[in-house]
């Protein structure tokens, strides 16, 4: 029957090396099972319930990778979408988390609705490549710089906005110590070096009165703070455009680039293209659209996959354990109470000293694109410049894509290259100035 499902045979695979392979790329995803609840927690959201939606939302997703595109890659709650949900779109936009799960929802319904218009593939034609690489080191630094803020190594300084924390505090030194155990692992290749420095944080945390023992496992947390608490209505206003936009932009490039780089590990791709390619991209956009309803930020497919692939994944069948671990994982709310806790010091700042490592490895992972971006040329590199650096000193991906769009417009139609340009990037370039200039 399972080499019936999954084609087995047909892939040079056995059940014993797909079992082994979803094992690890659980041990190399489970991190945003912490990771998670505390980033929406901080956009007021309950921490319980995201864990609940978290978990469902990726075995669903997972279990459409595995049964419709028949690959083995883990779709969960990307990071990057979840710092974009929290942070600009509700605490410094001012948008209800309600409102924030129905401009998500809409950005997957859209993904759904335009998979046979080409709109995908127009969108992904018409930006620059050195800016779409540039969006990624963007968001990169982002997510370092707030893991670098949980650590408690960079604080607030007049004068100057950050400086660099006491380093001699307990929490920053749990949080430095994880970090330098996660980059060892990480340059072994071990699988699962995020998550073994977060245990070895969390054990950290707890001889040092950090944090406090709950237990390990217990039922699951209450979905009724979430579950279709999402308000689309409220997300289809003007002043909520850019936001669907960004979230439908990110969705795009995250789950193309990421299903490219995972399916070229298993030898398919062919010109830019690979087999199931549809299957899967609605694996994603009907795993965020479930997401929404049940109370967690856009999922796509998890790049950490390839530990999967490398461990000898093949088949959908690996996605399969993977969405059963995940559900498992449902059961073990105090442990991710242990390790997503937060602790308040002294000056009242509350750092996060086992999750801060993980969001600042995330930031290293993700800067390998900036060698991607054509430095040579300034009406390319000022863009991904502007991309770059305003992401992560606003806060806010969605101004970081706004300037880098603008100075595209500005640059190359200054110096007589308008051609370059698609029209989209021009249309794109208006619309948010028309933002900044009337909203």
């Amino acid at each position: 029957m399972l080499d019936r499902l999954f084609r087995l045979n047909e892939n040079g695979t056995t059940v014993r090396t797909e079992i082994v392979a979803g094992a690890t790329t659980f041990l190399t995803t489970a991190y945003i099972i912490f990771v998670q609840p505390a980033v929406l927690a901080a956009a007021g959201m309950d921490s319980g319930a995201v864990l609940t939606a978290t978990c469902l939302a990726t075995a669903i997703a997972t279990l459409f990778m595995a049964f419709w595109a028949n690959y083995p890659f883990a779709v969960a709650p990307a990071m990057g979408h979840n710092f974009f949900f929290a942070f600009t779109v509700v605490l410094a936009g001012g948008t209800p988390w309600q409102i924030a799960l129905g401009a998500v929802a809409i950005a997957g319904i859209l993904f759904i609705l335009t998979a046979g218009l080409g709109l995908r593939e127009m969108v992904i034609r018409a930006l620059p490549e050195s800016f779409t690489h540039a969006i990624g080191v963007g968001i990169g630094l982002l997510i370092a710089v707030i893991g670098l803020e949980w650590a408690g190594i960079i604080v607030d300084a007049p004068g100057t906005l950050v400086g660099l924390g006491n380093l001699k505090t307990p929490p920053v030194l749990v949080a430095l110590g994880a970090f330098a155990l996660m980059a060892i692992l990480q340059a072994w290749r071990v699988p699962g070096a995020t998550l073994i420095g977060m245990i070895a944080a969390a054990l950290a945390a707890l001889g040092l009165g950090l944090t406090t023992w709950t237990g390990v496992v217990s039922a699951p947390p209450s979905l009724a703070p979430t579950f279709l608490q999402l308000d689309i209505a409220g997300a289809l206003t003007p002043a909520m455009f850019d936001v669907v936009f960004v979230f439908f932009f990110l969705a795009l490039f995250d789950s193309v680039g990421t299903l490219v780089a995972l399916t070229s590990r298993l030898g398919l791709v062919r010109n830019g293209s690979f087999p199931r390619a549809k299957q899967a991209l609605l694996a994603d956009a009907a795993g965020t659209v479930i997401g929404a309803g049940l109370g967690t930020s856009t999922v796509t497919a998890y790049v950490e996959s390839s530990t999967g692939v490398a461990a000898g994944g093949r088949t959908g069948l690996a996605s399969v354990v993977t969405a059963v671990l995940f559900l498992v994982a449902l059961f073990c709310h105090p442990l991710v109470e242990l390790v997503g806790g937060g602790y308040t010091g002294g000056g009242g700042l509350t750092l996060y000293p086992v999750i801060a490592p993980a969001l600042m490895l995330v930031g290293v992972t993700m800067m390998d694109g900036v060698r991607n971006v054509r430095w040579d040329d300034f009406t390319e590199a000022l863009p991904a410049f502007l991309a770059i650096t305003i992401m992560p000193l606003s806060m806010s991906i969605t101004d970081g894509i706004a300037f880098g769009l603008v100075g595209y417009v500005v640059l190359k139609t200054a110096t007589g290259r308008g051609r370059e340009l698609h029209w989209l990037v021009y249309a794109f370039g208006l619309l948010f100035l028309a933002r900044y200039a009337l909203l």
